[in-house]
């Protein structure tokens, strides 16, 4: 018998529609095993056994009364930088005062008013700004499939938590692929929504926060629910009626542009490249019009944007007394040191070639329907790596598959596809035309139909 903490959203959804299993239960299986694997994967902070059980007894209630909501009784963490009323929020760095946070952020509400048990946070790395679980605030997170290696980041707790079984569902961000990129390495299926899809505070150019889930059908249960509009982001879509349970799509005739070389960041490695080609050709036998196409994005874009982003951080870390500054991971500090002298010109010329990526990312999928490309680079790297370069001279190389499509506001979602030589996920990402994050759905479950059958999740 499956245990009762691997099970999905939607499997559970329906034993406690059936009575056949209790929120209850499940709550306390999915804390059974973390107590088995936190020890060594060290994802979670701010774990919440009392409140979670409360509020799996509360949901218990409403199952009985017949009145539950779209996630009632779910197992749920979420990411630590996505704000949780009376938890303070770290944002993976030890410079942060702990000031409770007064208020749920829009995703956490969302999940609470559906009836989710919180279980707690996830941790991330220092501002979110490393591919990686190295923190000056958390334990260092490492990955289920081998403890070894790096989880990815900045979503690092969520990745792991998701492949090690710690509930079906996992909440993450994404800025640059912090949530695909985890996915890709951690073997599970992270959704980058269409910009402003999800109401997040605060809202910033190229954020979004979306799930982390073992299946696309628990994706789009979650979509569901943070897809509701919130006031509080300025930058949100305006509400939407999504029909996000029909997942199923006919492949034949569909047009898919494959990308092996985006032209920016590091080449994609041998192992990498062989499981786009073969998703590429089970695409194809399943009806789909398969069309290679060559690079679309230009260095100078990616560079450009580093610059910018070292300028933004460099300014927060000017707000930081210098006490709090070092602190900071030193591979921070050494990344964001150059902008020190860096003038009002280069930091406007760096937004400007952010501008120039979107419009390229958004000009390359035309005559398509969706494009399919390497989700990483590389494979997972050494657990206490804070990027997969390990040198702040090349912090960006491994996001030129998945930072355009932040810039561009284009849904994109990570799918597992198989696995290097000692077993470790490789991900292929599938992204799609401007606010069709239903269709990026459809297509990923299309995918699990069709990829290769899966190695187990790992036992921790």
């Amino acid at each position: 018998m499956t245990d009762l903490a691997d099970l999905s959203a939607v499997d559970l959804l329906a034993l406690y529609r059936a009575g056949k299993a209790s929120p209850v239960e499940v709550t306390r299986a999915v804390f059974a095993r973390m107590e088995k694997a936190e020890p060594v994967l060290c994802a979670t902070w701010a774990l919440d056994p009392e409140g979670a059980l409360a509020a799996a007894r509360a949901s218990e209630a409403r199952w009985r009364a017949g009145n539950a909501g779209a996630l009632d009784g779910v197992p749920i963490t979420i990411k630590e930088n996505i704000a949780t009323k009376g938890v303070p929020v770290p944002l993976g760095t030890a410079a942060t005062d702990l000031v409770p946070a007064a208020a749920d952020a829009p995703p956490s509400a969302r999940v609470r008013e559906a009836g989710a048990v919180i279980l707690g946070k996830t941790t991330m790395p220092d501002y979110g700004m490393l591919s990686s679980g190295v923190s000056s605030f958390h334990k260092l997170a490492r990955n289920p499939w081998n403890p070894a290696f790096n989880p990815g980041g900045s979503s690092a707790g969520a990745g792991a938590a998701a492949a090690a079984g710690y509930g079906p569902l996992h909440l993450g961000t994404d800025i640059g692929g912090s949530i695909r990129l985890p996915a890709s390495w951690c073997g599970i299926v992270g959704h980058k929504p269409s910009n402003g899809r999800v109401p997040i505070d605060p809202p910033y150019i190229g954020r979004a926060a979306g799930p982390m889930t073992r299946t696309v059908a628990d994706t789009a249960l979650l979509m569901s629910v943070l897809s509701q509009p919130d006031a509080r982001d300025h930058m949100s879509l305006p509400p939407a009626e999504i029909a996000w349970g029909a997942l199923d799509r006919d492949l034949k005739g569909v047009r898919i542009a494959v990308v092996r070389d985006i032209g920016i960041g590091d080449a994609a490695r041998p192992d990498v490249l062989a499981a786009l080609d073969d998703a590429a050709a089970r695409f194809a036998a399943a009806g789909a019009i398969v069309t290679p196409v060559g690079p679309f994005l230009l260095p100078e874009m990616l560079e450009g944007l580093d610059q910018f982003w070292r300028t933004r951080s460099y300014a927060d870390a000017q707000k930081l007394s210098p006490e709090k500054r070092a602190m900071l991971v030193p591979f921070i500090r050494d990344w964001i040191a150059p902008a020190a002298a860096f003038d009002g010109v280069t930091a406007v010329r760096g937004l400007n070639r952010i501008v120039e990526m979107s419009a390229s990312a958004v000009a390359a999928i035309q005559g398509y329907d969706f494009m399919l490309m390497p989700t990483a680079p590389m494979p997972s790297y050494p657990a206490e790596w804070p990027m997969p370069s390990n040198d702040p001279a090349r912090a960006m190389a491994h996001i030129g598959f998945t930072v355009a499509f932040n810039m561009s506001g284009q849904p994109a979602a990570s799918v597992n596809a198989s696995y290097t030589a000692d077993g470790l996920p490789i991900g292929i990402q599938i992204v799609g035309h401007r606010f069709d994050d239903l269709g990026v759905l459809q297509m990923a479950h299309a995918w699990e139909q069709i990829r290769p059958t899966q190695r187990p999740w790992p036992n921790v």
